[in-house]
C-alpha cells in the first residue's frame, strides 16, 4: 500500500473536507460526553441553544467570533504562502497593549472619527513588526519561523505583563494588574444596543472579503500562492520571494495585531494578561477548518465561537466540563489535518 498524490482535487472534495472533519470531531467528542454520563444529542442541542437561544447569547457568540475570524485570517494568509506564523497570540497582545498605550498617553483627547482609525492602524503595525522579526531571521539566517514565532508569544505576553505592572498600570484599578483604559472616544461603536456586539465584526467580515479578492484576483495573490506551492519554482518563474513574504508577513501580523486592538476597543477597554483565552492559537484551527479560504474563515470562526459559547451553556445545564469545547477544537484540527491529507493523496495498492 502506498500514497499517491492526486493530480486534481474536485470542488466537491474541497468543500466536503471540513464538513467531514467536523463530523468526525463531533463523533469523537460525543464519546467523551457519553463517558461523562450525559446524553450526546441533548448535549449538542444545549450547545446550539446556548450559543443562539437568546438575543444575549447570539450577540455574545458573534462578539466571540470577531477575534477568531481575524486571527484565522492572519493564519490563513501566512500559511497559504508557507510562512508558518504560530505567533498570532503574541501579535494579538502587542496590538492590544499598543492601542491602550497610545490612547491613554497620546491621542485620548482626539475625536472618535480620527482616534479610532489611528488606534486600529497602531495595533496592526505592532503585529506587523512582531512578525517581521522572525521573517528577517528566516530570510537572513534560515532560522525556522515556527520556533521563533512560537517563542515570541511568551516574550510578548511577558512584555505586556511588565507594562501593565509598571508604566501603564491603571492607578484606579485598586492594585489589579491592568492597563490604563482606552478613552471613550477610542471605543468602537456598538452594532446593537444593550449588547457587547461592536463594529469589529463588520470590519472582520469586510477584511475577509477584501482578502479573498486580493488572493484570487491580484498579482500579489498569485505570487503568494506560488510561493506556498513551490518556492524554488516561484523564484525560477520570476516571483520576488523575499518581497512577497514581507508583504505576507505585514498582512498576517497586521491582522493578528488588529484582532488585539479591536478586542480592546470593542469589548474590554483595557488590557490584562488574560485578555485572550487563546485566540491566536485558535485562529490556526479556524484557518485549517476553512482550508485557508478567507470566506471560509468567517464561517469557521463563527462555528468555533459557537462551540466556545455554547459549551458554557451546556456546562451550566448538564454539569459537563466546559473544557469539552477546547477538546473539540483540538479534535477539529487533528481531523482536518487528516482530511486535508487524504484530499491531496489517494491510497494505492
Amino acid at each position: 500500500m502506498r500514497f499517491e498524490r492526486r493530480e486534481h482535487r474536485s470542488v466537491l472534495l474541497v468543500v466536503a473536507t471540513p464538513l467531514i472533519a467536523i463530523a468526525a470531531a463531533l463523533a469523537i467528542a460525543g464519546i467523551l460526553i457519553a463517558i461523562a454520563g450525559a446524553p450526546v444529542l441533548e448535549a449538542y442541542w444545549r450547545i446550539l441553544t446556548g450559543a443562539f437561544g437568546s438575543r444575549l447569547s447570539a450577540t455574545e457568540t458573534l462578539t466571540r467570533a470577531t477575534p477568531l475570524i481575524l486571527t484565522g485570517l492572519a493564519a490563513a494568509v501566512a500559511f497559504r504562502a508557507r510562512l508558518w506564523n504560530i505567533g498570532a497570540e503574541g501579535q494579538f497582545y502587542l496590538g492590544a497593549i499598543m492601542v491602550a498605550a497610545v490612547s491613554s498617553q497620546l491621542v485620548g483627547n482626539w475625536p472618535a472619527v480620527v482616534q479610532i482609525p489611528v488606534l486600529l492602524a497602531v495595533g496592526a503595525m505592532a503585529g506587523m513588526v512582531l512578525l517581521l522579526i522572525p521573517l528577517w531571521l528566516r530570510l537572513r539566517f534560515a532560522v525556522d519561523e515556527v520556533v521563533t514565532t512560537l517563542l515570541l508569544n511568551f516574550v510578548a505576553v511577558l512584555f505586556v505583563s511588565m507594562l501593565i505592572d509598571t508604566v501603564l498600570k491603571d492607578p484606579m484599578a485598586f492594585g489589579w494588574p491592568q492597563s490604563q483604559p482606552v478613552s471613550d472616544d477610542g471605543m468602537l461603536p456598538k452594532l446593537l444596543e444593550r449588547s457587547r456586539l461592536h463594529l469589529g465584526l463588520a470590519i472582520a467580515i469586510a477584511l475577509a472579503l477584501v482578502l479573498h479578492f486580493v488572493q484570487s484576483r491580484t498579482v500579489f495573490g498569485m505570487q503568494s500562492r506560488a510561493a506556498g506551492l513551490n518556492a524554488q519554482a516561484a523564484i525560477f518563474a520570476g516571483v520576488p520571494l523575499g518581497r512577497t513574504l514581507v508583504f505576507v508577513a505585514c498582512l498576517s501580523g497586521g491582522l493578528a495585531g488588529l484582532a488585539g486592538s479591536i478586542e480592546v476597543m470593542g469589548v474590554q477597554g483595557y488590557v490584562t494578561t488574560d485578555l485572550s483565552p487563546g485566540y491566536g492559537y485558535s485562529g490556526i484551527v479556524v484557518a485549517m477548518l476553512a482550508n485557508l479560504n478567507p470566506i471560509g474563515v468567517v464561517l469557521a470562526g463563527l462555528f468555533t465561537a459557537t462551540m466556545f459559547v455554547g459549551a458554557d451553556g451546556m456546562s451550566r445545564s448538564m454539569g459537563i466540563p466546559s473544557y469539552i469545547a477546547d477538546v473539540f477544537v483540538a479534535l477539529s484540527l487533528l481531523t482536518m489535518l487528516v482530511a486535508v491529507f487524504f484530499t491531496q493523496y489517494r491510497i494505492r495498492r
